[in-house]
């Protein structure tokens, strides 16, 4: 067993929730082991899985949780908060004009702009590279005939997830490899 004798910064939790599943996909939902410890010992996670690496004080050691579950189930029936990142999440980090995926070149597009008396919510915004928002400017998609390839709608928290499990994480550790369900031709 490796015992850490320096802070265990490379260590954080998953977070599932009490049944079992990620909190989120992307991002994905992990605790810095502080934060860990603390819900631990507030008696509002179950330990589900550790690290090798174990945090001691003089009167107390212990390995750190590498997957925790939720004791309280959290409903995911809320609506996501309206974000640059939620809107690119939903629009599957492409642009929805052209379909380019930069993701470094993405920028956000009132389909009705402001100018016009478009409003910046989910039913008018888009994630647009800047070739295409600097081409469509200030003008109606009619005028340019540019027009978005998904509706933007509101999304719920579950399609979020699911679009989500799409964009795997470049780091995985081997414990939490039976909680994430990722499609088989992207897993690592």
């Amino acid at each position: 067993m490796q015992t850490q004798r320096h802070v265990p910064d490379g260590c954080p939790a998953l977070v599932l929730n009490a049944d079992f599943r990620p909190l989120s996909y992307f991002p994905l939902s992990l605790w810095s082991w502080q934060d860990t410890l603390k819900a631990v010992f507030l008696e509002r996670v179950d330990v589900v899985a550790e690290y090798e690496t174990e945090v001691k004080s003089p009167t107390f050691s212990m390995r750190l949780p590498s997957v925790v579950s939720l004791k309280t189930y959290v409903n995911h029936a809320r609506r996501p908060a309206f974000t640059r990142f939620n809107v690119f999440l939903r629009d599957g980090f492409a642009c929805q004009y052209c379909g380019n995926e930069n993701r470094d070149g993405l920028t956000f597009d009132h389909v009705v702009p402001r100018s016009r008396g478009g409003k910046t919510t989910w039913t008018n915004i888009v994630a647009a590279c800047s070739p295409c928002n600097l081409r469509k400017g200030n003008k109606m998609p009619r005028d340019v005939r540019m027009f978005p390839r998904h509706p933007p709608h509101q999304p719920n928290m579950y399609e979020l997830n699911e679009k989500g499990r799409a964009f795997p994480p470049n780091y995985l550790h081997d414990s939490w490899h039976d909680y994430l369900y990722w499609d088989s031709e992207l897993e690592p």
